[in-house]
C-alpha cells in the first residue's frame, strides 16, 4: 500500500464519477452514493430540492458543512486499486453561471431532476494506492551465510 501525494489524489479522483458523501444528518453520519466531477481541486456534486443532500445548506457567513466525500477503484479479483478521501466543506453552488455550468457538465444518474449544485472545497486529502508486491528473491534451499 502506498500513500498518494494531494496532486495524485485529485487526479485519481477526476477519473471517475461516482463516490460517496458522508455527512451528518439527524446528528448522525449518512453516507451516500452519487455522481461527481472535479473542477480545479473542487469535487462538485448535484443535488435535488428536498433530498437529503439539500440539508447541507449553510448560513451565508458560515464556511460550510464538513463533509467526507470518498471514491476508489479496485479490483476485486487483484485487490490492486486505489481509494481518495477528501474532507472539506460543502456549501450549495450560489453562482447563477456555475450552477447553468455544472447543470450542463454532470447529468444525474437517477431521478428526480436536480436543481442545484454541491461544492465540495477539499481541507484534507488522502489516499492510498494498492499495488503488487515487488518480488522477493527465493530463498529456498539456500545456505545461510557464515
Amino acid at each position: 500500500m502506498r500513500e498518494l501525494d494531494r496532486a495524485e489524489a485529485l487526479g485519481l479522483l477526476a477519473t471517475v464519477s461516482l463516490g460517496r458523501i458522508v455527512f451528518t444528518r439527524h446528528a448522525l453520519p449518512a453516507v451516500r452514493p452519487v455522481n461527481h466531477f472535479v473542477d480545479g481541486e473542487d469535487i462538485i456534486v448535484r443535488i435535488h430540492e428536498g433530498g437529503a443532500l439539500g440539508s447541507l445548506a449553510s448560513p451565508a457567513e458560515a464556511p460550510g458543512v464538513v463533509v467526507a466525500y470518498e471514491a476508489d477503484v479496485i479490483d476485486p479479483d487483484t485487490h490492486l486499486g486505489w481509494s481518495v478521501v477528501v474532507t472539506g466543506y460543502a456549501r450549495p453552488v450560489a453562482d447563477a453561471d456555475d450552477a447553468d455550468r455544472y447543470a450542463d457538465l454532470l447529468r444525474p444518474w437517477v431521478g428526480p431532476p436536480t436543481t442545484g449544485a454541491l461544492r465540495i472545497r477539499p481541507d484534507l486529502v488522502t489516499g492510498f494506492r494498492l499495488e503488487a508486491e515487488a518480488s522477493r528473491p527465493r530463498t529456498e534451499g539456500l545456505k545461510p551465510r557464515p
